[in-house]
Protein backbone atom coordinates (compact mmCIF):
# COMPACT_ATOMS: atom_id res chain seq x y z
CA UNK A 1 0.00 0.00 0.00
CA UNK A 2 1.48 3.34 -1.07
CA UNK A 3 1.77 6.27 1.20
CA UNK A 4 0.77 9.75 0.08
CA UNK A 5 3.54 12.26 0.72
CA UNK A 6 2.65 15.90 0.72
CA UNK A 7 5.32 18.32 -0.34
CA UNK A 8 6.06 21.05 2.15
CA UNK A 9 6.03 24.42 0.44
CA UNK A 10 7.61 27.24 2.35
CA UNK A 11 5.74 30.51 1.99
CA UNK A 12 7.87 33.62 2.03
CA UNK A 13 5.93 36.91 2.17
CA UNK A 14 8.91 38.93 0.94
CA UNK A 15 9.19 36.96 -2.28
CA UNK A 16 5.47 37.31 -3.04
CA UNK A 17 5.57 41.04 -2.25
CA UNK A 18 8.63 41.54 -4.45
CA UNK A 19 6.98 39.71 -7.33
CA UNK A 20 3.86 41.85 -7.00
CA UNK A 21 5.96 45.02 -6.98
CA UNK A 22 7.79 43.88 -10.12
CA UNK A 23 4.50 43.14 -11.89
CA UNK A 24 3.02 46.50 -10.88
CA UNK A 25 6.13 48.35 -12.08
CA UNK A 26 5.94 46.44 -15.36
CA UNK A 27 2.25 47.33 -15.73
CA UNK A 28 3.07 50.96 -14.96
CA UNK A 29 5.23 50.92 -18.11
CA UNK A 30 3.01 48.63 -20.17
CA UNK A 31 -0.18 50.72 -20.12
CA UNK A 32 1.56 53.82 -21.57
CA UNK A 33 3.35 51.54 -24.05
CA UNK A 34 -0.04 50.18 -25.14
CA UNK A 35 -1.21 53.76 -25.68
CA UNK A 36 1.89 54.57 -27.73
CA UNK A 37 1.39 51.41 -29.81
CA UNK A 38 -2.19 52.45 -30.48
CA UNK A 39 -0.87 55.54 -32.26
CA UNK A 40 1.58 53.68 -34.53
CA UNK A 41 0.69 53.07 -38.17
CA UNK A 42 2.24 49.59 -38.05
CA UNK A 43 -0.21 48.45 -35.38
CA UNK A 44 -3.14 46.45 -36.81
CA UNK A 45 -6.64 47.87 -36.38
CA UNK A 46 -7.77 45.10 -34.02
CA UNK A 47 -4.74 45.73 -31.78
CA UNK A 48 -5.65 49.42 -31.77
CA UNK A 49 -9.17 48.49 -30.67
CA UNK A 50 -7.85 46.34 -27.80
CA UNK A 51 -5.36 49.09 -26.92
CA UNK A 52 -8.12 51.69 -26.73
CA UNK A 53 -10.18 49.44 -24.46
CA UNK A 54 -7.16 48.74 -22.26
CA UNK A 55 -6.13 52.37 -21.84
CA UNK A 56 -9.73 53.51 -21.32
CA UNK A 57 -10.32 50.90 -18.61
CA UNK A 58 -6.96 51.56 -16.93
CA UNK A 59 -7.52 55.32 -16.74
CA UNK A 60 -11.25 55.21 -16.15
CA UNK A 61 -12.64 56.01 -12.73
CA UNK A 62 -15.44 53.55 -13.53
CA UNK A 63 -14.71 49.87 -12.82
CA UNK A 64 -16.71 46.74 -13.52
CA UNK A 65 -16.63 46.05 -9.77
CA UNK A 66 -16.42 49.28 -7.71
CA UNK A 67 -13.31 49.64 -5.55
CA UNK A 68 -15.30 50.22 -2.35
CA UNK A 69 -16.36 46.55 -2.36
CA UNK A 70 -13.77 44.82 -0.17
CA UNK A 71 -11.27 42.59 -1.99
CA UNK A 72 -13.33 42.21 -5.19
CA UNK A 73 -13.03 45.90 -6.02
CA UNK A 74 -9.26 45.74 -6.29
CA UNK A 75 -9.18 42.17 -7.51
CA UNK A 76 -10.85 43.15 -10.78
CA UNK A 77 -8.10 45.75 -11.37
CA UNK A 78 -5.44 43.15 -10.63
CA UNK A 79 -7.00 40.71 -13.09
CA UNK A 80 -8.71 42.68 -15.85
CA UNK A 81 -6.00 45.25 -16.64
CA UNK A 82 -3.17 42.67 -16.91
CA UNK A 83 -5.39 40.46 -19.06
CA UNK A 84 -6.28 43.35 -21.36
CA UNK A 85 -2.61 44.36 -21.59
CA UNK A 86 -1.55 40.77 -22.36
CA UNK A 87 -4.25 40.42 -25.04
CA UNK A 88 -3.25 43.72 -26.61
CA UNK A 89 0.48 42.90 -26.56
CA UNK A 90 -0.22 39.58 -28.33
CA UNK A 91 -1.88 41.53 -31.16
CA UNK A 92 0.91 44.11 -31.56
CA UNK A 93 3.91 43.22 -33.76
CA UNK A 94 6.96 42.58 -31.55
CA UNK A 95 9.14 45.23 -33.21
CA UNK A 96 6.48 47.90 -32.60
CA UNK A 97 5.96 46.71 -29.04
CA UNK A 98 9.67 46.89 -28.19
CA UNK A 99 9.91 50.48 -29.49
CA UNK A 100 6.80 51.56 -27.60
CA UNK A 101 8.01 49.85 -24.41
CA UNK A 102 11.31 51.73 -24.63
CA UNK A 103 9.51 55.02 -25.27
CA UNK A 104 7.14 54.47 -22.35
CA UNK A 105 9.98 54.28 -19.83
CA UNK A 106 10.61 58.02 -20.31
CA UNK A 107 7.00 58.87 -19.50
CA UNK A 108 7.37 57.96 -15.80
CA UNK A 109 10.50 60.00 -15.07
CA UNK A 110 10.42 61.56 -11.60
CA UNK A 111 7.43 59.42 -10.61
CA UNK A 112 4.83 61.16 -12.76
CA UNK A 113 4.02 61.22 -16.46
CA UNK A 114 5.91 63.88 -18.36
CA UNK A 115 3.49 63.83 -21.26
CA UNK A 116 0.18 64.48 -19.52
CA UNK A 117 -1.56 65.23 -22.81
CA UNK A 118 -1.72 61.47 -23.47
CA UNK A 119 -4.77 61.50 -21.18
CA UNK A 120 -6.68 63.91 -23.46
CA UNK A 121 -8.30 61.18 -25.63
CA UNK A 122 -9.50 59.38 -22.50
CA UNK A 123 -10.94 62.58 -21.06
CA UNK A 124 -12.71 63.31 -24.35
CA UNK A 125 -14.07 59.75 -24.45
CA UNK A 126 -15.58 60.04 -20.96
CA UNK A 127 -16.96 63.52 -21.67
CA UNK A 128 -18.78 62.08 -24.69
CA UNK A 129 -20.15 59.23 -22.56
CA UNK A 130 -21.29 61.72 -19.91
CA UNK A 131 -22.90 63.92 -22.57
CA UNK A 132 -24.78 60.92 -24.01
CA UNK A 133 -26.06 59.96 -20.56
CA UNK A 134 -27.24 63.52 -19.81
CA UNK A 135 -28.85 63.72 -23.24
CA UNK A 136 -30.66 60.40 -22.73
CA UNK A 137 -31.94 61.32 -19.26
CA UNK A 138 -32.68 65.04 -19.40
CA UNK A 139 -32.94 66.07 -23.04
CA UNK A 140 -35.67 63.78 -24.37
Amino acid sequence: MGRCKLAYIKYDKRKVGDKMKEKLEKMKKDVPAVFLAMRKKETPWYAKLFAALTVAYALSPIDIVPDFIPVLGYLDDLLIIPLLVALTVKCIPSSVWERCRADSEDIWKDGKPQKWYYAVPIIIFWLIILWLIVKAIFLK
